[in-house]
């Protein structure tokens, strides 16, 4: 491999893919509804919550990693679910990037500062009424996380490799009144990464790296 071009699953060769795919337009149809076609709990989701998450990428050199979050079992929502650090954007946020980096510091500690925002995915809507604007950013090792126990149970790196294999892409189901609804979901390391959080790193595969 040339010298000059960066290793496929490096977090220069993200950035590179960042950088040219195809400009996010307001009318780009993306969320839990794409692998739900005509699905009703869909049909029922009408003022979508704005939401921000930040898919933090760590720069490990030729193999960088994702940082993801396990939520508190404790929370009434989602309790124990692996997300990314964000949550709603407020009205006081400048910005989906802001909401974005101050969502994760509240949850891990993790300042700005150490975040270098790169760029945007579509809008994902989810099937629980969320409008999610994912953020991408690039992270140098050596950070530290103070996690609050009242949002976070761990926080945990995974291989960008490994999430952006589609051999590891698994299709499940659940039902919803009735009716299948189906998901994505890649475990990991005992963590079950499903839901949403698969949708959007599914939706990352599609425009980055297939």
């Amino acid at each position: 491999m040339d010298q000059m071009t960066p290793m496929p699953f490096s977090a220069a060769d993200f950035r590179a893919r960042v950088a040219a795919q195809p400009q996010a337009h307001a009318d780009d149809d993306y969320g839990d509804h794409r692998f739900n076609p005509g699905h009703p709990r869909m049909k029922l989701v009408k003022m979508l919550r704005n939401a921000a998450v930040l898919i933090p990428v760590v720069d490990h050199g030729g193999e960088a990693t994702v940082l993801l979050t396990k939520r508190a079992e404790k929370l009434r929502n989602h309790s124990g679910q692996v997300a990314f650090p964000g949550g709603t954007i407020d009205p006081t946020d400048p910005s989906p990037e802001a909401a974005a980096l101050r969502e994760t510091f509240e949850e891990i500690g993790l300042d700005e500062s150490r975040v270098e925002t790169i760029g945007r995915m579509p809008d994902y809507v989810s099937g629980s009424g969320y409008r999610i604007a994912p953020v991408l950013g690039i992270m140098q090792p050596g950070f530290s996380l103070t996690l609050n126990s009242e949002e976070v149970d761990a926080a945990f790196e995974v291989p960008l490799r490994f999430l952006m294999d589609p051999a590891n892409h698994s299709r499940d189901s659940r039902m919803w009144n009735d009716i299948e609804w189906f998901f994505y979901e890649m475990p990991y390391g005992g963590q079950r990464i499903w839901g949403v959080t698969a949708g959007i790193i599914r939706t990352l595969y599609e425009r980055l790296y297939r």
